[in-house]
């Protein structure tokens, strides 16, 4: 299982949120290509990108960061983005300046047909975040919750072509309260593609617990106030989850 470091930029800084709130920001790092450097050096094979005020501007914020982002770490490993992603030109774009997998979250569930339209033309490329709340997808930063089911969006989606499906609880998020692994397992069992966790690892105890669970479909955690605020030593993390993979490969 990979863990995932994310870089949440905000106004051009690194920062993590509580429960998504814009207000509950911490700046973590003023240079976020450093940052990605840094957590490439403790090992990480892939990074998470969100653009935070993308994402509750409804269009890309954060683009120059970004690109700084992939100029640095170049084709070292898959960087995956979201954040204020609306339409197939900001897609292309950011998969033309090094992004591999680009992330749409509300836009998915405001607009169906722009992620089915993505995933056909940009096949192999097109990850979906779905955000819950009690099994409802929150959209708009989180700041609505909706009526759709969590799963039952989830296989529509997979229909469509999507690569993986990240799935944040929000109450867990930022909160290092440990990840809600019986939902995401539940969402797991019920997808072909892969699932990624995210919201709320915060400890080994976190990783161990879904590195466990692995092989129900969840390829991937997500992490990031732990590892900033020093409750989870990132490369510990990874080690640990190789480690335990190792063990029931042998």
């Amino acid at each position: 299982m990979l863990l995932i470091p994310a870089i949440d930029l905000k106004d051009g800084h690194c920062v993590r949120l509580k429960q998504g709130e814009m207000s509950e920001a911490t700046v973590f790092s003023e240079d976020p290509a450093a940052m990605a450097r840094h957590w490439l050096d403790a090992g990480a094979r892939r990074l998470h990108l969100v653009d935070l005020n993308g994402a509750f501007a409804g269009k890309p914020v954060n683009h120059k960061v970004v690109r700084a982002i992939c100029e640095e770490v170049g084709d070292d490993v898959p960087v995956q983005l979201g954040g204020g992603i609306r339409d197939l030109d900001t897609i292309e774009k950011y998969l033309d300046v090094g992004i591999s997998y680009v992330i749409i979250g509300t836009a998915a569930v405001k607009n169906p047909g722009l992620l089915q339209d993505a995933c056909s033309a940009f096949a192999g490329h097109i990850i979906v975040g779905l955000d819950a709340r009690d099994g409802k997808v929150a959209v708009d930063g989180w700041s609505k919750v909706t009526r759709h089911d969590v799963v039952d969006l989830a296989r529509k989606f997979e229909d469509y072509g999507v690569e993986a499906v990240i799935y944040t609880d929000i109450g867990r998020d930022g909160m290092l309260t440990g990840p809600n692994v019986e939902a995401t397992v539940k969402l797991a069992r019920a997808l072909r593609v892969p699932v990624i966790a995210s919201g709320g690892v915060a400890t080994l105890a976190d990783v161990e617990a879904l590195a466990a669970v692995e092989d129900e479909g969840i390829e991937a955690a997500i992490t990031g106030r732990a590892i900033y605020q020093g409750t989870l030593d990132f490369a510990a993390g990874q080690a640990l989850a190789d480690k335990l993979a190792a063990g029931r490969d042998a």
